[in-house]
């Protein structure tokens, strides 16, 4: 397996990019949509194997206090080799002198992510527009 860690994105990787998305359900995600939101993220890590892109993960953060993390998503296909792990330890490592970083997981993969330190948070509050994130997401 040749694995390769991209720290960026160029337009023509955004067909695999939503081919991943697709391959784990996630459909509204277009070329415009994935576009627009790793345009706005300043942290981002792409996996190559053999050359083509099979996950990824980006966060927004401002280098010092807090930084979320959104979209850690693996492609259906290689799920359960340990790239997810693999990006969010790269993740990690560049944002390893924020203070707070922020995470929303999906649902069942709760126990991915206290692996690798991450707890509730008492406080943590969120608003969804859609009723069913709002459903299935909020107390």
């Amino acid at each position: 397996m040749d694995v390769e860690i991209i720290r960026d994105y160029n337009r023509e990787d955004l067909i695999e990019m939503q081919e991943v998305y697709q391959s784990v359900g996630w459909k509204k995600h277009t070329e415009d949509i994935i576009n627009q939101v790793f345009s706005a993220s300043n942290i981002k890590v792409l996996v190559k194997l053999d050359g083509r892109i099979v996950g990824f993960g980006r966060a927004i953060s401002d280098g010092v206090f807090n930084a979320a993390i959104y979209d850690l998503v693996v492609h259906h296909d290689y799920q359960k080799k340990g790239i997810a792990k693999r990006i969010l330890d790269e993740m990690l490592i560049e944002l390893s002198s924020v203070s707070c970083v922020h995470l929303i997981s999906t649902t069942g993969n709760e126990e991915f992510y206290r692996k690798h330190g991450f707890r509730k948070v008492k406080t943590g509050m969120a608003r969804y527009l859609r009723w069913e994130l709002a459903n299935e997401y909020l107390e």
